[in-house]
C-alpha cells in the first residue's frame, strides 16, 4: 500500500514550518522535508508522463530517504530558497542552470492533485495589493481611499480632496539596500504634501489615506479556522507601522464581527486561498478596515504570544488531505 505523505518545501532555518512539522508528527503523518536550494545537487528528481494518461509519477530523493510521488497528498510549499548549482557549472550556463532546475522541480511538484499550502501559482495571482484591494471591496470589506501614481501633480490634487492624512507604503514586499547597511523594507509611514516632489515621477507610489486606529488586527486564517488577534502599539513607529517597532508590541486574542469573517472567506475563495494572514484597522467606532492579505505571511511570533493552535489546524488541514 503506497505510504501517504505530507510534502513540506521550506528553507532548512524556518521556525514556522518547524512548528508545522512538529505538529504533524506528533499525530504521526509522514513528513518529506526539502529545501529547493538542495536541488539538483543533493536531490534526485525522476519523473515521467505516460502519452494518453495524465499526470507525472517517480520519486524524489536525497541520500537519507525517498518519495513516491503517487504518495504526496499534500505540500506544504512557504519561501523555500533558491536551486544551488554545481561550481562546476561555467558562469554563463548558470543562470539558464538555476531556471531550468527551478521550473523543472516546480512544475512536477505542482501538477500534482493534491491539497496545497501556498501554491506557488497562487500566490503569485494573490499578493499584490492594488489587486487585493479590488476583491476585498468585491468581498464585500471596506479599504481606504488609495491612489498609486507616478505623477506628482495628480496626488496633489488626490491629496487636496482626501480631507484626511495621508500614508505612504510599499505596492510590492521589495526590499531596498542602502550602502553600508542590510537590505530592508520599507515601511507604511505619514507623508505631507509639502514633503513630496518630482521624485515621485521616478517610479509607482502607492498612497493611502491614514486611518485612526483604536489598534491594528492581524488575522490568521488557515481553511475555515480564523485567529484574530489584535495589535496594541505603543510607540509612534508601531502605530504607523507595527512591522517596525516589534518591541512596543502586545498582542489580545479577539474575536471578530460575523460579516468580516463572511468577507475574508469570500476574499480565500476568489484566489482559491486555504492561508491568508490578513491585515486591519479597527477604527475608534469599531470600523474594520482591511489593508492587505500575505497569502505566505509569517505567523510563528502570534501563536508564540498567544499560545493558539495555528500550527495545529495547519496540520489538521494537511491531514484532511488523507481522507
Amino acid at each position: 500500500m503506497p505510504r501517504e505523505q505530507v510534502l513540506v518545501v521550506a528553507e532548512r532555518l524556518d521556525p514556522t514550518a518547524d512548528l508545522v512539522v512538529h505538529a504533524l508528527t506528533e499525530r504521526k503523518v509522514p513528513v518529506f522535508r526539502f529545501d529547493l536550494a538542495e536541488f539538483p545537487q543533493s536531490l534526485l528528481l525522476s519523473a515521467e508522463h505516460g502519452s494518453v494518461t495524465p499526470g507525472w509519477h517517480g520519486s524524489v530523493r536525497n541520500d537519507r530517504r525517498a518519495v513516491q510521488l503517487k504518495e504526496v497528498r499534500a505540500v506544504y510549499y512557504r519561501r523555500p530558497g533558491l536551486p544551488v548549482l554545481s561550481p562546476h557549472i561555467a558562469p554563463d550556463y548558470r543562470d539558464w542552470a538555476v531556471s531550468q532546475a527551478l521550473v523543472g522541480m516546480v512544475q512536477i511538484l505542482t501538477s500534482l492533485p493534491v491539497t496545497w499550502m501556498h501554491h506557488p501559482d497562487v500566490y503569485r495571482a494573490s499578493a499584490h495589493k492594488p489587486g487585493q484591494l479590488v476583491t476585498a471591496t468585491k468581498s464585500g470589506l471596506r479599504v481606504p481611499r488609495s491612489l498609486v501614481t507616478n505623477s506628482l501633480d495628480h496626488v496633489r490634487r488626490w491629496a487636496g480632496r482626501l480631507d484626511a492624512p495621508m500614508v505612504c507604503k510599499p505596492i510590492a514586499a521589495a526590499s531596498i539596500s542602502v550602502p553600508g547597511s542590510p537590505p530592508s523594507m520599507l515601511p507604511t509611514r505619514p507623508v505631507s504634501l509639502p514633503e513630496l516632489d518630482e521624485s515621485i515621477n521616478l517610479t509607482a507610489h502607492y498612497f493611502q489615506e491614514c486611518i485612526p486606529k483604536a489598534f491594528e488586527v492581524r488575522l490568521t486564517a488557515v481553511g475555515s479556522r480564523m485567529f484574530p488577534v489584535a495589535i496594541h502599539a505603543d510607540s509612534d513607529k508601531a502605530r504607523a507601522d507595527w512591522r517596525s517597532d516589534y518591541d512596543a508590541l502586545t498582542y489580545e486574542p479577539i474575536t471578530m464581527p460575523a460579516d468580516v469573517a463572511d468577507g475574508v472567506q469570500r476574499f480565500m475563495s476568489y484566489y482559491g486561498l486555504n492561508y491568508g494572514a490578513f491585515d486591519f484597522a479597527v477604527t475608534p467606532d469599531g470600523r474594520w478596515v482591511f489593508f492587505e492579505c500575505n497569502p505566505a505571511g509569517q505567523w510563528q511570533f502570534i501563536a508564540k504570544a498567544t499560545n493558539l493552535p495555528i500550527a495545529e489546524a495547519h496540520a489538521s488541514l494537511l491531514q484532511g488531505a488523507f481522507a
